[in-house]
């Protein structure tokens, strides 16, 4: 059985996504909308298999700004929801996420923020509990998968008592963890599941007149929440020590560690913050009162040192307080980051306590491996189409506008077909504005999923304006980059129900493109395509580039699945002339190179059959090694 529909008492591991999903589920939600985005993902995954079984509704809509207004109507409507997303996706959200603070919800909703402090999979690691300050909106953070199901329903609770918006701000670490869960509770029978909209137009019509009265009223229930809040959501552990820390998120599991490391358990006062933002007010107040020294120990900016800070001046309490001094600012914290700081902030430092683990300086005895574009993937292809026709119209000097996806990867040599990557449809945007002031030929390359998470409004204003670029819409049919969800061009739900499938071309040819569509499994005809395009950009037309074929990994399991033998390549040793075009225009991870012979050498079970290796070598040295199944193409 899935541990998602578990009984109450049972004791299941959990990711700390499932967590969530699960917390939210026992709080009786009927409404979940998120766009995927890694560290947050798993969030609706989950909830997406078992929606049906649970006659709950789940989507993944087109962007977060449109998951978060779905999730938000259905709260404002008497019934209860959640939107996920990761930290940069609720950059796209925030004009409705202020304005639900305006406005408030009449059931409880949750928005939870995925930050990734260290980069793992982000373009930046901005902290999200910045956005409680500027929304008004309470942030409420867990330091560990098992609280992270119990702070879910905790929200929930803090939502409905406010009426009020809740954000629930998760990190890659908690995020991605696993641990043993005891569910307190077992799943409502009969969540509600259809609301009433109450038509109270000075409530939910932001004109100016209505949201000057709305702000005295949220400015209200923001000081309730600041003054009135205490546990579960702020604990004192062993109160009355001169020496205090005040940890939240996951900082408070590093630190319980290494205080039990360093044996000060017992000596120091510790300030568990499970609310970083606004800080409960009283049990700060409670412990900086007869402090000497407070240590405030917390991931990224120093979002609670502030707050600490302010309340002890304000006070005219005379304990010394530090943050940053001894934690970093950046970067994700680790349990040997936060022992070093503790241990220069009480002067008991044991350099031998890591000897266990080895000298952590010492070089690492392998190469370091960088992503790659997997064996197969037609982006590769598309990018090798592209600058071979670009090349033969005489198209010279090309600045290539990059985005978000798998195909960013494109960066690299020797594709070099990602110049700029800012955030999800930038491509378009930024395209249209070099070509106001450059006089290069310019390509916007942009994934499916995210061209209709944010490319559409591009595509609109480099018409509308009169911009002079070419939109490369690269359509492997899926959202592949965080784990192949599905899209309006999928022609699936989240739940795996058919619906209308939107086409990238149809949009294009809307709005004023030419669109020229090509396989990049077929790559003369593809470049013999692209020739006629490009003389007719060269025109003066507006033309846009769709290359369509499958993610390789979702051919790859449709091949086990339905036993269709994929073409395998292999390089004749004795027609290869060891020119090394094969390796150095494609960087394919299956081609590798003989060391004695010197001479290009396929890695059969990396092999995806895509064939551009062929294509490309000018010998012809590479064929198949296998008779393929008659129908293969048909996969991809």
């Amino acid at each position: 059985m899935n541990p998602i529909l578990a009984r109450k008492g049972e004791t299941v591991l959990l990711m700390g996504n499932e967590a969530i999903a699960r917390g939210a589920l026992e709080s009786g939600i009927c409404m979940a909308a998120a766009y995927p985005g890694t560290p947050s993902t798993e969030i609706v995954e989950t909830l997406s298999e078992v929606a049906k079984d649970l006659k709950i509704w789940v989507e993944w809509s087109v962007n977060e700004k449109v998951a978060f207004e779905t999730a938000y109507a259905a709260a404002i409507s008497g019934v209860k929801s959640l939107t996920a997303m990761k930290h940069v996706g609720l950059n796209v959200a925030a004009d409705i996420l202020m304005s639900s603070a305006y406005a408030g919800v009449k059931a409880g909703f949750v928005v939870v923020s995925a930050d990734d402090p260290g980069h793992h999979s982000s373009q930046n690691e901005q902290d999200n509990r910045w956005y409680g300050f500027i929304s008004h909106i309470p942030v409420v953070e867990p330091s560990s998968p098992r609280e992270a199901y119990y702070y879910t329903k905790e929200s929930f609770k803090l939502s409905e008592k406010y009426g009020h918006p809740i954000i629930l701000r998760t990190t890659t670490r908690i995020s991605h963890t696993r641990q043993p869960v005891t569910l307190d509770e077992d799943l409502p029978e009969s969540p509600v599941c259809k609301g009433v909209f109450e038509k109270a137009i000075d409530r939910w019509v932001l004109v100016p007149g209505h949201a000057r009265k709305l702000k005295m009223k949220l400015l209200e229930v923001w000081r309730k929440i600041q003054y009135d809040t205490g546990e579960p959501f702020a604990k004192i552990i062993n109160p009355g020590m001169k020496d205090v820390i005040i940890a939240s998120g996951i900082a408070y599991s590093h630190v319980e560690e290494a205080l039990r490391i360093l044996g000060l358990e017992s000596k120091v006062t510790v300030l568990k913050i499970n609310m970083p933002v606004p800080v409960p007010r009283k049990p700060v107040e409670e412990v900086l009162r007869n402090a000497e020294r407070v240590l405030v120990v917390e991931e990224l900016d120093p979002v609670v040192e502030k707050q600490v800070k302010s309340i002890s001046s304000e006070l005219g309490f005379g304990c010394k307080i530090y943050g940053k001094e001894y934690v970093p600012e950046n970067d994700e914290l680790s349990l040997q980051v936060v022992y070093n700081g503790l241990c220069r902030f009480f002067d008991k430092c044991d350099p031998s306590i890591w000897e266990s683990v080895g000298d952590l300086k010492i070089e690492p005895t392998i190469p370091p491996r960088p992503p790659v574009l997997c064996p197969g993937c037609p982006h590769r292809s598309s990018y090798y189409i592209v600058k071979t026709a670009l090349n033969k119209a005489g198209i010279r000097n090309v600045i290539f506008t990059g985005d978000i996806g798998c195909y960013t990867l494109g960066f690299q040599k020797p594709f070099e077909t990602q110049m700029t990557s800012f955030e999800m449809g930038g491509a378009i945007g930024v395209a249209h504005g070099l070509s106001k002031v450059v006089d290069e030929a310019i390509v916007a390359v942009v994934g499916d999923s995210t061209f209709y998470h944010a490319g559409i409004p591009g595509v609109i204003n480099l018409v509308f304006n009169k911009g002079r670029a070419i939109p490369l819409i690269l359509d492997n049919s899926i959202t592949a980059m965080t784990g192949h969800q599905p899209h309006p061009g999928t022609g699936v739900t989240a739940v795996g129900e058919p619906t209308a499938r939107i086409m990238p071309e149809d949009v294009l040819k809307a709005v004023g493109f030419e669109t020229y569509l090509i396989n990049p499994l077929k790559v003369k005809e593809s470049i013999n395509t692209l020739g006629k395009a490009l003389e007719e950009f060269k025109s003066g037309k507006n033309i846009a580039i769709i290359s369509r074929a499958r993610c390789a990994l979702e051919v790859l399991r449709d091949a086990r699945k339905t036993k269709t033998v994929l073409p395998v390549y292999k390089v004749d040793p004795e027609k290869c002339t060891g020119c090394m075009a094969c390796v150095n225009l494609s960087a394919c991870p299956a081609l590798v190179v003989d060391p004695d012979s010197r001479k290009p050498v396929i890695i059969e079970d990396l092999c995806a059959g895509c064939g551009l290796c062929a294509s490309i070598c000018p010998f012809k040295a590479i064929s198949t090694a296998n008779t393929p199944s008659q129908d293969w193409e048909k996969l991809w």
